[in-house]
Formats: structure tokens, sequence, C-alpha cells
């Protein structure tokens, strides 16, 4: 069989927006790796939220940051971090303009003072958009079960910035101010959308994957890619095929090579069936 390389999105694909891992999932990941093929989830999150059920699967690597971290068994290959000056620029802004944040680095995730308040109607918006279904109530804490409250907000270890959406306006203020980043927005489309964020810009999950099969002189007709969001239709672009999942946007799926079932119907487990990477 003729190895391949497997690009995974985490939420949403990997993982339902509750954070719960099927067990079909690992099976399958595991399945593939002892056929020879090379799995690496690719996502928006930073190390410090690679939860240990996650870790514990046993990637060949890792791309986060939505594409600012690439690390291929013990190498680190990238890392992309902003300044401590670009960092404190933005902090400020965000608090001038009364917008709760948390900066996503790989030594943590760190909440502005009044992101467990703020913010918990957002988590919650988030988790039920996502999951189409009565979800019951959650905190931010329970969202995030190892942010760091209280820590210090200047940093020189960043990868990006999140923050809460109290109106479209504050995403459209962003971008303006920070025209030197890229400026985003997840949680839902156009002014539904529940969070904005900062990254470097010129950064992308298949500038990530590019870089990595560079460095490990791989043709990416041997890649295959999965997800469920926007986000991650650039990686399936990128890939010689691309999956969407079946809990996933209308874009994704739209472009997609493939569809499989949801997260949560042993989606992933299906399409490696599919695709013949496991028996």
């Amino acid at each position: 069989m003729e190895a391949n390389y497997i690009f995974l999105d985490v939420d949403g694909t990997l993982v339902n927006y509750s954070n719960q891992l099927p067990n079909s999932a690992i099976k399958a990941i595991k399945s593939a790796q002892s056929n020879g093929h090379k799995v690496y989830p690719v996502t928006g999150r930073s190390k410090a939220e690679m939860y240990a059920e996650i870790v514990e699967i046993g990637f060949d690597g890792y791309i986060g940051g939505n594409g600012n971290y690439i690390e291929s068994g013990n190498e680190v290959v990238l890392h992309q971090l902003m300044t401590i000056d670009q960092e404190k620029a933005i902090v400020d802004w965000l608090n001038n303009r009364g917008l709760a944040f948390y900066l996503e680095s790989n030594n943590g995730l760190f909440a502005s003072e009044h992101l467990e308040t703020q913010g918990e109607q957002a988590v919650n918006d988030y988790v039920a958009y996502k999951e189409n279904s009565g979800t019951k109530a959650m905190t931010v804490r329970q969202v995030f079960p190892e942010m760091i409250f209280a820590g210090q907000m200047y940093r020189d270890d960043v990868n990006k910035i999140s923050f809460v959406l109290e109106e479209y306006d504050d995403y459209l203020a962003a971008v303006d101010f920070f025209s030197d980043f890229k400026v985003g927005t997840w949680g839902g489309v156009g002014e539904k959308a529940l969070f904005g964020d900062i990254a470097l810009a010129n950064i992308t999950k298949q500038t990530a994957i590019k870089k990595l099969l560079e460095h490990h002189g791989v043709d990416r007709k041997k890649t295959m890619a999965f997800g469920d969001a926007k986000i991650d239709i650039p990686m399936l672009e990128y890939c010689e095929i691309g999956v969407a999942m079946g809990n996933g946007d209308r874009e994704i799926k739209a472009m997609a090579d493939y569809i499989t079932d949801s997260v949560d119907k042993d989606g992933l487990e299906k399409a490696f069936h599919h695709l013949g990477l496991i028996k």
C-alpha cells in the first residue's frame, strides 16, 4: 500500500464541538499509521489546547495556529510568533474597545479579565451553532478546560489572539486598524460571527502543509485533507484528495472530492475505509 500524508482538522473533524473524541477515530488513525500512512492534525488550536486525549493518539506531527507552527516527529519545522510590540498593541486595542479575548500560545491559553463573563453567551451560541442541537449550557471554563485566568497579558510567545465580537463592527474596526495582520471571524457566517481573531499575515493551513511536504520531500499527490469549515477549504484544494465531514459547512461540501458522515457518526473511520487507508 502506498503511504499517504493525511491532514486532519480538529474541531468538527477529529472531535465534535463539545470536545468529544470518538473511539472510532482513534482506531482509524492508529490503523492507518500501522499501514504506513503519516497522520497530522492541522488546526487553529495552539499546542496548549491539544489536550492529553488528543496528543495520546500518537500523531506523526502537528500543525497549529492555523499554520504558524509545524512540528514533525520531535523536530520543530516552523514557529512564527508575534513580536511583543505587535502583541501589546493588539491587547491594548482590545482592552480600550472593551472586548473580551484570549491569547493563544503553545505555553497556554490566557484569558483577559472579563472573558469568563463576557464570553459565556458566545461559547454557548458557538456550540449550539456547530452541533445543531439543544446542547446543554456550558461555561467558558468547560469549553476551555485548561484556560489560564489572571495570567500575564503582555507576552512574547503568542501565536494568535481570539476575541468576542460584541457586534460585527468590532471585526470591521479590527480589519481597518490591523491592516498588516490577518483578521478573521469564526463561529458563524458574516454578521452572525461570534468571534474574531488576529494572526500574522500570509499564514494558512495550506502554506503550512506545503512547507511540511517540502521539508520531507513528499509529492502532494500523496496527500489527503479532512475538514468541516470554510477555513479548511485551502488545504482541501491543495491536497490530492479533499474530504468534507457530514457535519461540515455548505461551502466545503460543495468543493470536496468526497463527503463522509459526521464526527458523531464515525465519519473519519468511514472515510478511511472508503479511501483504502484501512481495511
